[in-house]
Formats: C-alpha cells, sequence, structure tokens
C-alpha cells in the first residue's frame, strides 16, 4: 500500500501543516539539500499539493487543542498557496480553543502572488515568522539564492506592512550558522522595521 502523504506533522508541541513543495528560494543551510524529512517526521516531499479536502481530513483526525501552535511550514513556501492558506486558517479559528497559529515564510508572499497579502495573513495568523536570513543584500542573496532580483527588498517590505497591521506579532528569524556581525546587522534590520529577531539554532 502507498504510504499516505505528510500533510501534518508534529514538533514538541507544535503541528506543522505542510502544503507545498516550491519554493523561490534555494538556501545553502536548507535542510531539502540533505533529507527529506524535519524533526524526525515522516518524508515531507508531497507526492501532489494537497486539496482543502485532504487537508481538511488530516486535521479532522488530530485533537488541536493539545497544540501550542499550529505553524504553517513544510517543505515549500506556503504562501505559495495563499488561498489555501487563509482558508485552511479560517476553518481552524472557528475551531473551539484553537491554538494559536503561525506561518514561517521567507516573506515573498508579494512576489509570489503578484499583489499585496500581509493584510490577508495578519487577519488570520497570531504569530508572522519571516526568514530574513542576513543582514545585508549581498550575504542575503549569497546564502539565500532567491529567483527574484529584488527580493530583499520585497521581504522588508511585506515585514513592514505585517508590523503596520499590527494585528500579529511579527517576528525575522536567522540562523545560528551565519557570522556574528550579520547576526548584529540583522538585528538592527529587524529593530528598524519594528520586528523582534529569533536567531535559532540550525537543524542538520
Amino acid at each position: 500500500m502507498k504510504k499516505a502523504m505528510t500533510i501534518s506533522y508534529e514538533v514538541g508541541n507544535n503541528l506543522y501543516i505542510n502544503l507545498t513543495n516550491k519554493c523561490p528560494c534555494a538556501c545553502t543551510f536548507c535542510i531539502r539539500n540533505s533529507a527529506d524529512g524535519a524533526y524526525g517526521s515522516d518524508p515531507l516531499w508531497l507526492e501532489h499539493e494537497p486539496d482543502m479536502n485532504e487537508i481538511m481530513s488530516d486535521l479532522n483526525s488530530r485533537d488541536i487543542t493539545k497544540y501550542n501552535e499550529i505553524v504553517f511550514c513544510g517543505y515549500g513556501e506556503p504562501t505559495y498557496r495563499l488561498d489555501t492558506v487563509l482558508e485552511t486558517a479560517h476553518k481552524l479559528k472557528e475551531r473551539p480553543k484553537c491554538p494559536l497559529l503561525r506561518i514561517n515564510t521567507n516573506g515573498l508572499s508579494d512576489l509570489i502572488n503578484g499583489k499585496p497579502t500581509a493584510d490577508k495573513l495578519c487577519e488570520v495568523m497570531d504569530i508572522i515568522s519571516i526568514s530574513l536570513n542576513a543582514g545585508t543584500k549581498d550575504e542575503y542573496i549569497k546564502i539565500t539564492r532567491p529567483k527574484y532580483p529584488d527580493a530583499f527588498e520585497a521581504m522588508q517590505k511585506f515585514t513592514s506592512d505585517c508590523v503596520k497591521n499590527g494585528s500579529a506579532e511579527v517576528i525575522m528569524s536567522v540562523v545560528d550558522v551565519i557570522p556574528t556581525e550579520q547576526i548584529e546587522a540583522s538585528r538592527k534590520i529587524a529593530d528598524k522595521l519594528g520586528a523582534k529577531l529569533r536567531v535559532r539554532s540550525y537543524q542538520s
């Protein structure tokens, strides 16, 4: 029998939702370069992008009240499926005792979708976590390797729009494998935009 796709998976006290393989970046440190899954999960490469019936069937099989957060984050950039993210989040919010909703994103949703998207995401997410990855444009391009030439600027504009919306907590993140001076430069960017900086541990 063919193994079911991993649409949702647990990490600690959080539930993660995996919706797409697509990503506009090819980060040098990305776990996709060396593994099929993360944190001991089942393989996260999707055979196809799950539709709403598949997503809700998966989520309906779980007691969501036991999680601290539900996180839209998989092996791809979740905002490639913006409408699906928004619909899923709205359905979750309708449930009693829905935990906090967070999206982990590279902040390139506006470029991916060809329109401003921060306000729509802030309507349904409690936390917007944006991968900053580096404190200067040159290092960002070197590390993140985005397909968009204006990715660094667009990511900051998206962050600023989320902060201005005011409905969600906005976090920018870097991985602790980058040099200290880049972490400090990243902190200055986050401060300038009004976001918090999170330095996260690299997961090999």
